[in-house]
């Protein structure tokens, strides 16, 4: 499935409207550049899964839990990793296979160690759309 948003709201409400509908153990995987709307699209997840806490990106934690909303949130973001034994270190395979949803930002870098079944975001700009312009491409996989 691919979606265009235009605003940085209307990416918001994409990520809220799949925090909705999220179950447990389900694994969310997302990728692109720098800038292109992941956190946004992270903070919108969270208030789907009625999430208040201000949510940001856990750059030098690798994984930040959100616990209060109706599902917890482990919510990854592996950019500075070093070594992918960073993520056994922080207990990586004991949050995917939790009550909660798993979240990864820079998902591509840990791809070796990724469940097969995740649901896939990628997220692109194309300026030449607009500043603001996302190409959200969603995929199940596995």
């Amino acid at each position: 499935m691919v979606i265009e948003t235009r605003s940085p709201e209307e990416t918001f409400r994409l990520g809220r409207k799949l925090g909705e509908a999220a179950v447990p153990g389900q694994v969310f995987t997302l990728t692109g550049d720098l800038g292109t709307g992941k956190t946004v699209f992270t903070q919108g997840f969270a208030k789907g899964l009625g999430i208040e806490e201000p949510v940001n990106s856990p750059t030098f934690t690798i994984v930040q839990v959100y616990d209060e909303g109706r599902l917890p949130l482990y919510h990854f973001d592996v950019y500075r990793i070093g070594d992918i034994e960073e993520m056994e270190e922080v207990g990586f395979e004991d949050y995917i296979m939790g009550d909660g949803v798993s979240l990864i930002e820079w998902a591509e870098l840990i791809r070796e160690i990724l469940p097969e079944k995740r649901t896939a975001v990628r997220i692109e700009k194309d300026l030449e759309q607009g500043f603001d312009y996302r190409k959200i491409t969603i995929e199940e996989l596995g």
